[in-house]
């Protein structure tokens, strides 16, 4: 039996990049999850790569009738949640006095708004004991030159989970932060734009500044979160835990 089995799984962003590792590792572990993203072509190439155990919706997890969509597609053939995964964000680099209100509209508008309106929303729907999971990021406690608004929105997420495991202690529902650090993933390359010799660039550079010398796999990410989804974790709320290869922590 999977650390999952019969429950069922929303993860936001789930169309790439960690969310899709993530849900395959959700699926294989018994859950039935849904994944959003914005992009239909890369939410019908998401739902093939997880399988039958799988439902995808198309959502703007800054949009909140997209997420009211999602929530009552979720309660008409589910009934509840037992893990929300509000992974659902991106970011772009700026230095300071080249920041525009676009940019962070649209950072803010995705991390901190939608974070915040997901969770909001799926709480009549989370059963007692349900396990919600935030993603944070490194550039939260450690500095990165042009990257300052990215990192405000992800330590304005830590500081919602940690007010927020006190407005649902009564529910024991557990609410934690998984902060990853430099990891392959199309939104990471992507930075760098599209030539491939400045995104391995990029990857090089970072993997430079991480303890074991490299950068992470999403999937070194997904197990982090099926810990945190399962039982495992059942006396495990609050905390911020970094998978980073060491990166945070020097």
């Amino acid at each position: 039996m999977g650390k999952l089995e019969g429950k069922t799984a929303v993860i936001t962003g789930g169309s790439s990049g960690i969310g899709l590792a993530t849900a395959r590792r959700f699926a294989a572990e018994g859950a039935h999850v849904y994944i959003t993203g914005r992009r239909q072509a890369e939410l019908d190439a998401a739902l093939a790569a997880v399988g039958p155990g799988a439902t995808a919706v198309r959502v703007d997890s800054s949009k909140l009738a997209d997420l009211d969509r999602l929530f009552d597609q979720v309660r008409a053939e589910r009934g509840r949640i037992d893990v929300l995964f509000a992974n659902a964000g991106g970011g772009s680099m700026l230095p300071l006095g080249q920041i525009t209100e676009a940019q962070v509209d649209e950072i803010f508008g995705t991390n901190v708004k939608g974070t915040l309106f997901t969770v909001q929303k799926a709480l009549p729907l989370l059963a007692d004991g349900a396990s919600v999971i935030l993603t944070g990021s490194t550039t939260s406690t450690v500095g990165t030159p042009a990257f300052s608004v990215y990192a405000a929105s992800k330590a304005a997420v830590r500081a919602l989970a940690r007010n927020w495991i006190l407005d649902v202690g009564d529910r024991r529902i557990r609410i934690n932060t998984l902060s990853p650090g430099p990891t392959r993933t199309p939104g990471l390359v992507d930075l760098a734009g599209p030539d491939a010799a400045r995104q391995q660039g990029l990857l090089d550079h970072l993997a430079g500044q991480v303890p074991l010398g490299r950068v992470g796999d999403p999937d070194e990410i997904a197990k982090a979160a099926v810990f945190l989804a399962s039982d495992d974790a059942s006396f495990v709320t609050g905390i911020e835990l970094f998978v980073d290869g060491g990166a945070a922590q020097v």
